[in-house]
């Protein structure tokens, strides 16, 4: 059956990339896949691209995905990036495709599940009453206030150290200017941007920080966004009173939620052991995988 492939490209522009787009349609016109690359722009990340190809089950094993695939990578090439990353569920034919067309796999992700109906709320309220000498929460929805946005985007760095593994990934540099541009895209599409930090006592300085962004009708199930200790305070289980105290302010104002949901690198066992404390389980497993494009 002839395929035919059409470019496109996405009209949304963000901060931190664009995007190319290429839909594949049969000769009677109904589309059978389609291939979406994320180009990072930001400073450190220029090298990256994002791929992800989608084909209709139907349409699988006639080409399809081959076809959009090349179109992705000679984009890429043109670009002038140098690896393009895709990411799929283990196992699934998605990874399967990616393994077969030389993308190598360079990080496991385990997604868990916090249902909230089961949550041990009692639990999770001693672990947020216990004391933490030298330090105290703060929280805030969507925008982090004016003056506690200089530290706040400072504690950003607490992620420069999160295992990625062998992905290629560059180097991010958080400022105000992106922190503030990150909660409006929350905000722009409707959904509720929560945060709670540890704060340094000694300094006034934000330690660590976690956020959750939950569906703005307050229903379905909430994401983990980031959480991260700066490495000079690590050690006193901030990160899991961070956490648990997020866990039941999202208990506490969205009733109907019905869970919260992460994904953390197989590979960063303290956050996995955190998670697993506080009562989230294991749903499914996902690879990432790269390819790694010449020059």
């Amino acid at each position: 059956m002839p395929i035919h492939i059409t470019p496109l490209t996405d009209p949304r522009p963000t901060s931190a990339g664009r995007r190319l787009a290429w839909l594949a349609t049969a000769d009677t016109g109904v589309p059978v896949g389609s291939a979406f690359l994320r180009l990072f722009t930001r400073a450190g990340q220029g090298h990256l691209a994002e791929l992800d190809v989608q084909v209709h089950p139907a349409e699988r094993r006639n080409g399809v995905g081959s076809r959009l695939l090349a179109a992705a990578l000679a984009a890429a090439e043109e670009e002038g990036r140098r690896c393009v990353t895709g990411q799929a569920e283990a196992g699934s034919p998605g990874d399967a495709f990616g393994a077969a067309r030389g993308f190598r796999p360079v990080l496991r992700l385990t997604y868990a599940r916090l249902p909230l109906a089961q949550a041990d709320l009692t639990g999770l309220a001693e672990r947020a009453a216990a004391p933490h000498p030298g330090y105290r929460l703060l929280s805030w929805d969507g925008m982090v206030p004016d003056e506690w946005a200089a530290t706040f985007a400072a504690s950003r760095r607490a992620m420069d150290d999160m295992p990625m593994d062998d992905v290629d990934y560059g180097t991010v540099t958080w400022d105000v200017e992106r922190v503030r541009a990150a909660a409006l895209a929350v905000e722009s599409r409707g959904d509720l941007l929560h945060t709670v930090a540890a704060v340094d006592e000694s300094d006034g300085s934000i330690a660590g920080f976690t956020e959750l962004v939950v569906p703005g009708d307050g229903a379905g199930d909430g994401r983990h966004y980031g959480t991260g200790v700066l490495s000079e305070h690590r050690g006193h289980g901030l990160a899991r009173w961070m956490k648990a105290t997020m866990i039941l302010r999202a208990a506490a104002r969205h009733p109907d939620l019905a869970g919260l949901v992460t994904d953390t690198a197989d590979s960063n066992h303290h956050m996995r052991a955190v998670n697993d404390a506080l009562g989230y389980l294991p749903t499914h497993q996902t690879v990432m995988r790269q390819f790694d494009l010449p020059g």
